[in-house]
């Protein structure tokens, strides 16, 4: 009887892909990390050497101070997360619901409607900001936060990731609640909606994203400067007469950055999930 050694070459290829991911990780995040080092970076000192990483002193915190005081940032702010909450719960709430009716109702022109669904995904968005501003002025919800939300309250991508979450759901534990005499909602909000866990979180995080870095609608719809969201007062705060101010612009965008970050440390398990059972690559 002999033993067989366990061959060290996988343990060695393992070890360095994991190193070769590490740099890989490292190097995409150096634009994040010039990124924060410059917003505690003066004007000037910015303007005097760009490509220095590291700031003089990082108790300066000037920047900060004059997006919230000066600039009106907050209010930027309160918008933004207005914009996003309700983005995230109408998508979660109208998505999953056009999500079980197309995996799991039998109605006529379901095909056809589910492939126009997706086929809007490929109509460029600069196409339909004309036509959605008339509708907003004839509506007469022009320049307030319901017109920022209503383009992306239900986004097709939303739809199609909960359809496939649904369609993994057995059709016997469905046609077994029908039989009891539960109806579609019930069986939707009883039964449905406690498995989609994964794919809940994916789509909060993808309309959240989607909502929050939102820049060419609010710019257009938004006519006053109280009705502002971050991207848009980020880009108005950073400008004045004849130049940008490069550490307002800096500061701005750790601001905006951090939400999201947060996000998605907290819900990259189920958004990496919900990603592999929905089919996405």
């Amino acid at each position: 009887m002999t033993l067989s050694v366990p061959s060290r070459r996988p343990r060695a290829a393992r070890t360095v892909l994991l190193l070769g991911l590490i740099l890989l990780a490292l190097f995409m995040l150096l634009p994040f990390a010039w990124v924060f080092f410059g917003a505690f970076k003066s004007q000037g000192e910015l303007l005097a050497d760009p490509g220095a990483w590291l700031p003089q002193t990082f108790t300066n915190v000037q920047n900060f101070i004059d997006l919230f005081v000066e600039k009106g940032f907050g209010g930027y702010m309160v918008n933004s997360l207005i914009v996003s909450v309700a983005t995230v719960l109408l998508n979660l709430v109208f998505a999953s619901a056009a999500g079980y009716a197309f995996a799991k109702l039998r109605f006529r022109g379901r095909g056809v409607v589910f492939i126009v669904m997706l086929a809007s995904m490929m109509i460029p968005y600069v196409a339909l900001v004309v036509p959605q501003f008339v509708v907003v002025v004839q509506m007469g919800l022009a320049n307030t936060l319901i017109a920022v939300v209503l383009p992306i309250a239900v986004m097709p991508i939303s739809v199609f990731i909960a359809r496939q979450f649904i369609s993994s759901i057995p059709d016997e534990l469905i046609e077994a609640a029908r039989i009891d005499g539960a109806g579609e909602v019930r069986i939707f909000a009883r039964i449905v909606l406690p498995l989609l866990g994964p794919a809940l979180a994916t789509i909060a995080i993808m309309s959240f994203l989607n909502s929050w870095n939102f820049f060419l609608w609010p710019l257009i719809v938004a006519q006053s400067q109280s009705m502002y969201t971050l991207p848009v007062g980020l880009s108005v705060a950073s400008q004045s007469a004849n130049s940008t101010d490069y550490g307002l612009l800096l500061a701005g965008a750790v601001i905006v950055l951090a939400p999201v970050l947060v996000l998605f440390l907290f819900l990259q398990r189920y958004f990496v999930q919900g990603i592999a059972m929905s089919g996405l690559k």
